[in-house]
């Protein structure tokens, strides 16, 4: 009797599981491909923040002065002497210089005081201060006095950015006061803007002490 061969049947569920394996592993390049691109195009992730940006309110700041108060005794005494002086302007210009001195002197106080190497300035503005005293009749005192309020003045601003931000507009004011000091011009007729300028920058080392 002939032998009958029966073929097995070839089992399909290996290649369907096989197929799913695939499938699975390209969709999970194609999603890993595509969040690195968006990395790549938005690292900082930005996109999606844009908006909330845009319709944010601004936030309000404010700036003060620092709550320091140095009490230096070289300050005090400047702004004491412009405060309480009853001198007058007179052809000796005696006043002027004692009060730019004592401005000098007080400016380098408080530059001392936040640790600002500031000699060369002072100096310089000691020397402004000795000229108009050395000719009476000299014309050009009110050049001097504009020289020297312009450096000392610079010294207060690069004071007042450091450590006294609110003093902004006192720092401003104290600018202009010294840019109405005109050279060329005989300093005792802008007598009113010499005097000014001492005064506005007696309020500012005040705030600042």
């Amino acid at each position: 009797m002939a032998e009958i061969k029966i073929e097995k049947k070839k089992r399909v569920w290996p290649w369907i599981l096989l197929a799913l394996v695939v499938i699975a592993v390209l969709i999970y390049f194609l999603a890993f491909r595509d969040n690195t691109d968006r990395d790549y195009a938005d690292p900082d992730h930005t996109e999606n923040r844009i908006e909330a940006t845009e319709t944010a309110e601004p936030v309000e700041t404010t700036t003060a002065p620092i709550n320091v108060n140095e009490n230096n005794s070289t300050v005090e005494a400047y702004v004491g002497f412009v405060e309480t002086s009853n001198q007058t302007m007179k052809l000796d210009h005696a006043y002027t210089n004692e009060a730019l001195s004592k401005l000098t002197d007080a400016t380098n106080a408080m530059a001392k005081e936040l640790g600002y190497e500031v000699q060369a300035d002072i100096e310089k503005a000691k020397e402004y201060a000795e000229m108009i005293m050395k000719d009476p009749f000299e014309t050009t005192h009110a050049d001097n006095i504009r020289k020297a309020g312009d450096l000392l003045t610079k010294v207060l601003q690069n004071i007042q950015k450091a450590k006294y931000p609110g003093l902004a507009n006192d720092v401003e004011d104290l600018r202009n006061a010294s840019e109405s000091i005109k050279p060329g011009v005989l300093t005792l007729d802008q007598r009113d803007e010499v005097k000014t300028f001492f005064a506005k920058a007696a309020d500012l080392i005040k705030k600042m002490n």
